[in-house]
């Protein structure tokens, strides 16, 4: 069964972004070493990210867990769907695509792997 199996939060000022949510929710934040990425620990599932805004319009992102980021992919614009960002892989941890619905929504699709390699 497919879920949310994590969130991405963009931010103009990402110190304050991290203020604000650890302070409102009681959330941990991990700056990732090496890379210009927090990660989020929501003490529950699903967990998140939060990285430096990239365009004006970007917003949250739910990434749904799936077996196949390339089939879902697939399936997605067959049914209407756009492909927004193209697989990438997050070395040792999985794939990414991330996608627009037919209302113009964005979402992720995630396919654990941890021998992804770029």
């Amino acid at each position: 069964m497919t879920s949310i199996v994590h969130f991405e939060i963009p931010a103009d000022d990402i110190q304050r972004a991290k203020t604000f949510y650890s302070d409102l929710f009681g959330w941990r934040m991990e700056s990732m070493p090496g890379m210009d990425y927090t990660m989020i620990d929501t003490f529950g599932a699903p967990g998140g990210g939060m990285m430096k805004r990239m365009h004006p319009e970007q917003q949250i992102i739910n990434y749904i867990g799936v077996p196949s980021v390339d089939e879902y992919a697939a399936k997605a614009e067959k049914l209407g769907g756009k492909i927004i960002v193209p697989k990438m892989a997050v070395p040792g941890m999985g794939y990414f695509v991330v996608c627009l619905d037919t209302e113009n929504n964005a979402f992720g699709i995630w396919e654990m792997d941890m021998k992804a390699k770029e």
